[in-house]
């Protein structure tokens, strides 16, 4: 039996990403399992998520820590520990120095909801509504020191309707984000993504069109 891919999720909000990925996992669809789930937010979401699945789950808190270097140690330590092999931002607000960064080199993923390189950093689907764009989405890419700049694994679209308002946006990108990310992290499991300069290169078995996601996932 093949060794799963260990996983530790880094969330600061509700944690619905995490709660498609334990789905996921438990449906024996991504061949990973979750083992640490860290939030800087006591009260997140994402903590009673993960307990209630019975995964360990650890409040890091910024706040208790002297600089962003010392939280960042932290959470390092925690997930070695737990000896993850790939890191997984769901909803984490908090920006990682090199300190963490050079702890998981190519080991760190991020969700995006927006077509990257468009609207990177907050509020990414109001950004996309006063721009006047006709799609929006979601993006899953690799994490570099930049803020939403690394490498691009998958990206899926929806179209931005006339009576969209930032609240029915978000949701019908939030679906797509719970479809992409489970098949990023499965394309990592599977050993199918290589990284050449800006580009995710998908080692395709079979004839897919992965990399862009909508309207279809294997």
């Amino acid at each position: 039996m093949n060794k799963k891919l260990r996983l530790g999720v880094l969330a600061s909000g509700g944690g619905t990403n995490l709660q498609a990925i334990i789905d996921r996992c438990r449906e024996g669809k991504l061949a990973a399992e979750v083992v640490l789930v860290l939030s800087n937010k006591p009260q997140a979401g994402a903590l009673q998520r993960a307990r209630s699945c019975g995964i360990p789950a650890v409040v890091v808190d910024h706040r208790h820590c002297p600089d962003r270097e010392a939280f960042d140690r932290r959470m390092v330590d925690a997930l070695r520990q737990a000896e993850v092999d790939l890191v997984i931002l769901a909803g984490f607000m908090r920006i990682l120095t090199p300190v963490f960064l050079s702890a998981f080199p190519q080991r760190i993923m991020n969700i995006h909801p927006g077509l990257l390189p468009a609207f990177p950093g907050i509020d990414a689907q109001r950004q996309a509504l006063e721009y006047g764009v006709k799609l929006a989405g979601c993006t899953v890419h690799f994490v570099d020191p930049g803020v939403d700049t690394g490498p691009i694994i998958i990206q899926a679209a929806v179209p931005v309707l006339d009576d969209d308002d930032e609240s029915s946006l978000a949701r019908r990108i939030l679906e797509q984000e719970h479809r992409i990310y489970p098949r990023a992290i499965q394309l990592y499991a599977e050993g199918r993504l290589r990284i050449e300069g800006r580009r995710v290169r998908i080692d395709q078995k079979v004839a897919d069109k992965t990399a862009l996601a909508s309207p279809a996932i294997p």
